[in-house]
């Protein structure tokens, strides 16, 4: 029967997200080592066995499934233990373990090898050099890039072209290039390991061409790590030498989270479908698919099944709200709207539309049940703060709502600080801090603020890069694109915005990798960065309309 589920699943999934009406509006709106322990607890704090009982106990996991994943965990723990923690052959393990998503049950081994990093950045090897200050800066160890690689410059600074044919070194390279927080030399590596792999792209044999390319297209960090494993893996595969317990690991991995993501999108899809608010708001979007791939890219681990639930409802609030202020309210219903979620209470509603007060209610309702689970779990009392992250959001649709109905055209300054708050991502965060026990505090509002609006406005600006593919609204609520045309007709608006997002990532790296100290979790950072890796994904078209990034990871997770 589980079976048979499953594969029914997978056809409807598939027909949800790319053949069901989608609505006018596309969805703009919407140690050091500590870093990167793992991210579900149920590991971090149990390690390995607590892991393997949490997959037998329940009784949905299947019992081959759990004996291939702790057989994977066994062997590899032996391969640690093979090898020397300072070589290169356990540190490319590490690597190995990190591209496929498994690493979270390895941080003991890891953080011992990656201690041990430093011995290895004074090798003349591009390819030593490269990966052990990538790992070590993922650790939030403080590695300068410039010191680092100048023994690979020429009398000139820039990169020798002795290391031009060397595929794993440049590929290295490329790699730790996007960690950049605006060193001159991770620019000039991105450069040069960019054009050479490109200019090796015709003389390699076809699969490593294709991982190759693969690489170029979807770079190391900046890119989703979960859509990332499984060509990784397929690349590991073809290898001569292949190592069975880092595959059969990876392999029951991937088999465990399809089912839970199935699992939970079943529930989303209930919910979505009782709450009836597709039918009642025919105008409005109806993507209950696309809106669980955001909790399910951003909040990786079993422990977090509720959460990646809970969010997806937020989500879906969030375009519903857009959408109403888009494409169906009057101004007066808007105002009227907007001074009820002010309000903050079902009586506030009375005076609203019938189709408004079904989604007033729904948002009160779903708000709340996170207030309580907040205090239920962790004893915080979140419903303040997020109501006011509500009321914040509503101001940033009434402030676009005014600028349309008034004819008026912001600044492209005015239209993108807006814009961050219309993204959805701070009220998005807010709602995932208190769910993950954190509170607002003095020590960490500023590191919190930064972490948020940087994905926040990669967001804003990918989207608006894309909008006129996604909207068929003709622009009536404007995009950066067009504001900054309008004051610079003959510049080249997406190179500018393109320049804009990189920024944006270099800051976003800052704030997760220089800092030794965080009152931040380590999930609520790797959330961020999920959150910018999706965003290319989300709105990645192609010259035929279609998002083939996010097709290809919605049927590989799901």
């Amino acid at each position: 029967m589980a079976a048979a589920h499953i594969t029914s699943l997978s056809f409807s999934i598939h027909q949800i997200m790319f053949h069901s009406p989608v609505a006018r509006n596309g969805g703009r709106r919407g140690r050091p080592n500590a870093f990167f322990c793992p991210w579900a607890p149920v590991i971090c704090h149990g390690r390995r066995e607590a892991t393997s009982r949490a997959l037998s106990d329940n009784c949905d996991f299947q019992d081959l499934l759990s004996v291939q994943h702790q057989e994977g965990l066994t062997g590899v723990q032996a391969l640690f233990l093979r090898h020397p923690k300072n070589s290169s052959g356990t540190m490319t393990t590490v690597d190995h373990l990190k591209h496929l998503c498994i690493d979270q049950y390895f941080q003991d081994e890891i953080s011992n090898v990656v201690d041990s990093c430093m011995d290895l950045t004074h090798s003349d090897n591009l390819l030593d050099v490269t990966l052990s200050m990538r790992l070590m800066r993922e650790a939030g160890y403080h590695v300068s890039a410039d010191e680092v690689l100048q023994k690979f410059a020429n009398g000139n600074g820039d990169f020798s072209l002795a290391h031009s044919q060397d595929i794993r070194g440049l590929l290295s390279l490329h790699d730790v290039s996007h960690l950049n927080m605006g060193e001159a030399s991770l620019y000039k590596a991105k450069e040069y390991s960019g054009k050479h792999l490109r200019s090796t792209l015709k003389y390699l044999e076809p699969k490593l061409a294709r991982y190759v390319r693969q690489s170029l297209d979807h770079p190391y960090h900046v890119s989703l790590m979960q859509y990332k494993a499984r060509h990784h893996l397929s690349y590991l595969q073809s290898l001569p030498t292949r190592n069975t317990a880092i595959e059969k690991l990876a392999l029951a991995e991937f088999q465990i989270n399809k089912l839970q993501h199935q699992r939970e999108m079943q529930e989303v899809n209930r919910w979505w479908m009782d709450l009836g608010l597709a039918e009642e708001i025919p105008a409005a979007r109806d993507q209950v698919v696309k809106w669980y791939m955001w909790p399910m890219t951003i909040l990786e681990g079993y422990s977090f099944s509720k959460y990646r639930i809970e969010i997806t409802k937020i989500i879906s609030m969030v375009y519903i709200v857009d959408d109403i202020f888009d494409l169906v309210a009057t101004q007066e219903e808007l105002s009227l709207f907007n001074e009820a979620i002010i309000m903050w209470n079902l009586e506030a509603a009375d005076s609203l539309p019938s189709y408004m007060i079904s989604c007033y209610k729904a948002l009160y309702n779903i708000t709340n049940d996170i207030a309580d689970m907040s205090m239920k779990e962790h004893g915080l009392n979140s419903i303040d703060h997020l109501k006011k992250a509500w009321a914040t959001l509503f101001d940033g649709f009434m402030i676009e709502a005014k600028w349309l109905s008034g004819g008026q055209v912001p600044t492209r300054e005015d239209y993108l600080r807006n814009g961050i708050i219309t993204s959805g991502a701070p009220l998005l965060f807010m709602h995932l801090l208190f769910m993950l026990g954190h509170d607002l505090t003095e020590e960490n509002n500023d590191h919190m603020s930064r972490i948020i609006s940087c994905p926040a406005k990669i967001m804003r600006l990918w989207d608006d890069m894309g909008s006129a593919k996604d909207e068929a609204q003709e622009g009536l609520d404007g995009s950066y694109k067009e504001l900054y045309l309008k004051e610079s007709p003959h510049s080249n608006a997406e190179g500018h915005m393109l320049e804009m997002i990189a920024d944006e990532w270099e800051g976003l790296n800052r704030e997760c990798f220089s800092r030794t100290r965080s009152s931040l979790s380590p999930t609520f950072i790797r959330a961020s960065l999920n959150f910018a890796r999706m965003v290319s994904v989300m709105y990645g078209y192609d010259h035929e309309h279609r998002l083939p990034v996010l097709e290809d990871y919605t049927r590989m997770l799901l």
